[in-house]
């Protein structure tokens, strides 16, 4: 993607919240304040009855609205082909409600540096292609010119390196550093280990869940509070949304609280009665175990995949405003052997991370950055990075041990270097095929139908009376920009297909600009 004339910024769009930031002329990177003078702002969406769409708006402007005007954690729902919400007699899909969010971030960040035309979205390493093609599509609908998707922990680790003064320095002796990046938001969950020296930086492993943040800490307080409610009063506020939503407001201030404090008072009200009560940090750990426990499984098992011994780090990493909760910085130094590091700003890390990787594309592409000094954009250009890929590809074939029946055949698996190429040899199913079907397909699991179908091409022509159990040479590849190239060759009369896979899911480019030209009806405050 081309850079366009204009400022260019780095965006973390969180699931609660979300954050922008630029590269200064001095090779600082810096959070760019809304309009509250907060430097992060929150994922929450408010479709008013008046065609008014306010991102981030205060409790008590929420507390006036009807429940089915708030939009939260949409970033959840990316990619969701199901998911539409509806306002004005229009369904706006989860594209639309995040290219709000982006609006206003731009809005806001406009009013410090000016026009701001591009910008690197960050996304969680797990996200799948569907889900980043659908973050790539929002910026487009809020008017962004996105040069580059990059996940989060990348993103993280930029800042973290680029902060202590190592990254790009080429005068700099070239040892190695391995770090993990911790990064638990507010409602995804990444964990990455990274090698990097001061010229280049390269991913060992990565894995993570989607559908794992603070939010859902949240919900056990919420969950819990509610039941001692209906316990004692026999009236159950789950069954009412603005309740819930009013406990959940409650309950998430004592979870924050919780980081500092080891018991907070908690009270709520619902249908004129009140419940308060004490809530204990150890109350808390208790009830949320659980969910701690999947991060540390996972913690483990990406260390075991990159090669990483407990004890033998040099950093670890907190990402994510989650990673305040100190049972996480408990459960890290046991499995890491190592006490977490918290020089990064948890909140504003990825976004500066994302400034900086845009930074470094534009020193790439020698388009030069206005103003920026000589020796910044010399460090900018000395970097080289070395990502993986975060879900395996695979290609649909007949299960050997029960020809009925069809399974993912992994080709390329997932955290290995990219770029990376493979060839496989298969054979066809039957005699005198005249066609040769591949589906491309994403995901680990031996069922296809478990996996997300990202492509799919044939081979035609094939020659006449081909027997059975010819042979099929099929090639994948995975460019260093993130694009998937399949070629498949029936042997025998020579035929090639080849298809590129370039995020075509999702919308279609009609779709993104029917948006893109409903987005600017739409005034955000």
């Amino acid at each position: 993607m081309k850079f366009l004339a204009g400022q260019t910024v780095g965006i973390d769009l969180g699931t609660t919240y979300s954050a922008i930031a630029q590269l200064t002329k001095e090779g600082n990177p810096i959070s760019l304040l809304n309009a509250d003078g907060r430097n992060i702002t929150p994922s929450v969406v408010l479709l008013g009855d008046d065609g008014q769409v306010v991102v981030g708006p205060s409790f008590e402007r929420i507390s006036q609205e009807s429940p089915d005007h708030i939009v939260e954690a949409i970033k959840r729902q990316m990619g969701n082909k199901e998911f539409f919400v509806v306002y004005q007699n229009k369904k706006l899909s989860s594209e639309f409600i995040s290219a709000l969010i982006l609006k206003k971030l731009k809005q806001d960040g406009e009013k410090a540096i000016g026009p701001i035309t591009n910008a690197v979205i960050t996304v969680p390493y797990y996200f799948n292609d569907v889900r980043r093609k659908a973050t790539q599509d929002a910026g487009r609908i809020a008017g962004l010119n996105v040069v580059d998707i990059i996940n989060e922990p990348t993103a993280a680790t930029l800042a973290y390196a680029w902060m202590k003064g190592e990254l790009g320095r080429s005068d700099l002796k070239q040892e190695s550093k391995t770090i993990l990046v911790y990064d638990l938001g507010g409602g995804t969950f990444d964990v990455t280990v990274v090698r990097y020296t001061p010229t280049q930086f390269r991913v060992l492993a990565t894995d993570g869940d989607v559908m794992l943040g603070g939010i859902d800490w949240t919900k056990r307080i919420t969950d819990h509070v509610a039941e001692q409610f209906y316990r004692k009063f026999s009236d159950d506020p789950r069954e009412d949304a603005e309740a819930i939503r009013n406990f959940t407001v409650e309950c998430e201030d004592a979870k924050r609280a919780l980081s500092t404090k080891t018991q907070v008072p908690l009270s709520v009200y619902f249908h004129g009665k009140t419940l308060t009560l004490q809530l204990t940090r150890k109350d808390f750990e208790r009830m949320t175990s659980d969910l701690l426990q999947r991060t540390r499984d996972t913690t483990e098992l990406v260390m075991q995949q990159a090669g990483v011994e407990p004890g033998s780090l040099d950093e670890v990493v907190l990402v994510g405003g989650s990673t305040y909760m100190p049972s996480v910085e408990q459960m890290l130094l046991e499995v890491c052997q190592r006490t977490p590091s918290r020089e990064l700003r948890p909140e504003e890390a990825v976004a500066q991370g994302a400034a900086i990787h845009a930074a470094i594309l534009e020193a790439r592409e020698n388009r030069g950055i206005e103003g920026l000094s000589a020796l910044v954009s010399a460090r900018l250009r000395t970097v080289q990075t070395s990502d993986v890929n975060s879900h395996s590809l695979g290609v649909k074939v007949t299960n050997p041990d029960d020809r009925t029946r069809k399974m993912n055949h992994i080709m390329i698996p997932r955290n290995s270097t990219i770029p990376f190429s493979v060839s496989q040899r298969f054979v066809t199913n039957s005699s005198n095929q005249k066609t040769i079907h591949l589906y491309i397909l994403e995901g680990d699991a031996t069922d296809p139908d478990a996996c997300t179908q990202i492509g799919d091409f044939q081979i035609v022509g094939l020659p006449a009376n081909l027997p059975a159990n010819s042979p099929v040479e099929v090639t994948y590849s995975y460019d260093s920009n993130g694009r998937i190239h399949a070629v498949a060759k029936e042997l025998t009369g020579n035929r090639v297909a080849t298809t590129e896979i370039v995020r075509n899911s999702g919308l279609t480019d009609q779709g993104v600009n029917n948006f893109e030209l409903l987005a600017k009806d739409y005034q955000v405050e």
